[in-house]
Formats: structure tokens, sequence, C-alpha cells
């Protein structure tokens, strides 16, 4: 019989992760094996047990004690063969941003469907990321292709790194030396170039194509 995916929640809305855990556990091939209620006690957990053996992190962003952020940060330094899927009430677009900048494979919205809830962990745990279309800002299917890496101008790789940093398009035009128009036409001249629509689509190119490295 196959082993089911052992998952975690660390989430501090006891009534959610409960439910959480319940919804998990009626999936097949899937249970929680622990719950934490922020980053600090799950932290705590993980340099307890250097050996844990567990498929998905589900980690909400705002927790009081240590948020979510503050443990992804934790986690890429000290433990990063973890695969971790940020949960949050909100799609701020910095806050995804640092989420996957730091790490996280995945960014799902607290009220997204069963179905895609549970598309996403399986996508994570078996191809290694899973964005939705809301998050990313393209399609899924562009997004989980292996199509072949476009061609970039040095100019256009640094302003990528850039645009995956918290810097506004005001710091970067100051940062390259450029003015603020002139940003402005590369980012649309990459929008259009890679087919994305958001800065979030831009973070998750670099990524996928290791212009950054998480």
């Amino acid at each position: 019989m196959k082993p089911k995916n052992k998952i975690i929640i660390v989430d501090d809305h006891l009534l959610f992760s409960q439910s959480l855990e319940l919804l998990i556990n009626s999936f097949k091939d899937f249970e929680v094996i622990n719950r934490f209620e922020n980053g600090k006690v799950f932290i705590s957990y993980l340099q307890e047990n250097v050996d844990l053996e567990v498929d998905l992190i589900l980690l909400d962003v705002n927790m009081p004690v240590l948020d979510g952020l503050s443990a992804m940060k934790w986690i890429k330094e000290n433990r990063p063969s973890l695969k971790v899927i940020a949960l949050s009430v909100n799609d701020d677009e910095e806050v995804i941003i640092k989420m996957l900048t730091n790490g996280a494979k995945g960014y799902l919205l607290k009220d997204t469907s069963p179905e895609i809830f549970r598309t996403g962990i399986t996508s994570v745990i078996e191809k290694g990321f899973y964005f939705t279309e809301l998050v990313s800002g393209m399609l899924v299917k562009k997004a989980n292709s292996d199509s072949t890496k476009i061609n970039l101008k040095d100019k256009e790789i640094i302003f990528i790194k850039h645009a995956c940093t918290e810097k506004t398009y005001k710091e970067i035009a100051s940062e390259m030396c450029l003015s603020p128009k002139t940003i402005d036409g590369y980012r649309e001249c990459l929008f259009d170039k890679l087919e994305i629509k958001t800065r979030i689509g831009l973070v998750l190119y670099a990524i996928k194509h290791k212009i950054v490295l998480v």
C-alpha cells in the first residue's frame, strides 16, 4: 500500500487549521501529521526533529509571535529542501513576491476551492511548484510547461533581478541609472515578450529559469 503524503499545517486560526486538517485527511493519499499555531513553535519543532520526514508545509503568512515570512526565511537558510505553500487571506503582490523569493513553492488564498487546493498540494509534492492564474498572472499551463527559455538582453536580466527584490520601479530606475519611463518600457516589453501580466509573473519566470535562486 502506497504511504500517504505527510503534511504539516502552521496557522494561528484554530478553527481554520482544524477544518483544513479535516479536508486534507478526506483526500486519498494525504494526512496531516501535526499542526502549529505560529512560526516560532514550528521552527522549534524542526530544530528538535532534524530527521523529520514531511512532504509539504502549509504556512500561514500572517501569524503572531513569528509570521510566515520570517519562518520562510528561516526555512530557506536552514531547511531549504522542505516544500512550502504559503496560505493567506490577501493577494498583495509585495507579500507574494517576498514569499516566493524566499522559497515558497506555491501561494494559495484561504478562500480557494477544495478542488484547486487539492490540485495545488498535489502539484507541489509531485512537480515542485504550483501557482494559480490569480497569483501568477499567467496561465497555469504555461507556468508548468517546459517551453524554451527566451533570449533576454543583459539589461533585461538585470531589470528582472531587481524586480525580484522589494525595490519599487522608481528605485530600480535609480539603481540602473535610467529614467522611470525607460524602466516602464523594460517592464512592458518583458510582459509582452514573456506573455505575463504582472510583476509576480516576472518573478515566477525568474525563479523557473534560475535567473534568481531561491
